[in-house]
């Protein structure tokens, strides 16, 4: 039974925690602090925190920084075989990455070297890649470079939206993480550099980003509703109203970038169009854009923005 620490925050790393405190000690769970949530703002504990506590681990930890000389003596303190990161969020200095025997393994959400970075399920979708899969990487001190113990591969189909490849992608790193790290320990997997050709940055999601310019190609904009799904979304306003789009494909048609040239909402763009199929309003629930036409109608020749 190895000596486990646990670092993680989002909801990507739970199902990896539960599947390592059925096979391994869990001397302590880092993760990030509590924070005000919600319309209320009242504090609300990481998912990670919350499953830690499920399991009775006593050990909860949640600095806000790792980088005070006493922070790392107590991490050192811990005496681990290896400490397992999963969607932590804050950056490991140089004396935390090489306080455990074995270092510290990450568990990503791509194929690396492809996206590397903060938000590598959405940018996969977005470019249109067919293919994902989580790697098991010893960290280093660069952004997702350190060497590769094991990937495992999931497809990206064309209705692929990025919560539920996120679900996916999270469930398959359980199914692999105790052997990769059993592996590892035992000197069974060894871990081996990243191609140098390849690489790709997934940089962090922006709200903005949201915001659909109908200039660009509809293939573009329809994949990019499904990578912001369920965050940050994607919308546009008609004439003063905020519209988010839930669901859309891509069909053919032309005009004015924006501007509605079928009903019950299909949309011009730079090239093709998009047949908008599901919406929300502001203050609304999600609804086929039939409804919306009868409660809130956009005519044909509308410019949408």
């Amino acid at each position: 039974m190895a000596r486990l620490l646990f670092m993680g925050s989002g909801a990507f790393g739970v199902a990896s925690l539960e599947r390592l405190v059925r096979r391994h000690r869990i001397l302590a769970v880092y993760t990030q602090p509590p924070r005000p949530a919600g319309r209320g703002h009242g504090v609300r504990r990481s998912p990670v925190h919350e499953a830690a506590l499920g399991h009775g681990i006593g050990e909860i930890r949640t600095p806000g920084s790792l980088e005070a000389p006493e922070i790392q003596a107590e991490f050192a303190a811990l005496g681990a075989d290896l400490a397992v990161v999963a969607a932590y969020g804050l950056i490991l200095p140089a004396p935390v990455l090489e306080a455990p025997r074995a270092g510290c393994v990450n568990i990503h959400a791509s194929l690396l070297p492809r996206w590397r970075g903060a938000a590598p399920i959405q940018r996969a979708i977005e470019a249109g890649d067919e293919k994902t899969g989580v790697s098991f990487f010893v960290m280093d001190e660069g952004l997702d470079t350190g060497p590769v113990l094991a990937m495992f591969e999931t497809p990206i189909g064309p209705e692929t939206r990025a919560g539920t490849l996120h679900d996916r992608l999270a469930e398959l790193a359980a199914e692999h993480v105790a052997e990769v790290v059993e592996g590892y320990l035992s000197g069974e997997l060894r871990p081996r550099p990243q191609p140098t050709v390849g690489a790709t940055y997934a940089k962090k999601l922006r709200k903005e980003e949201g915001h659909l310019d109908f200039t660009a190609p509809a293939a573009v904009l329809e994949r990019r509703i499904r990578a912001f799904d369920p965050w940050p979304g994607c919308w546009c306003f008609w004439r003063e109203t905020r519209i988010r789009v839930l669901e859309a494909r891509v069909v053919p048609g032309s005009g004015t970038p924006g501007t509605v040239i079928a009903l019950p909402l299909t949309v011009a763009c730079g090239e093709a169009a998009l047949a908008v199929a599901r919406v929300q309003r502001e203050g609304r629930r999600p609804m086929g854009a039939e409804e919306l036409q009868r409660g809130f109608p956009i005519p044909l020749g509308a410019r949408l923005s």
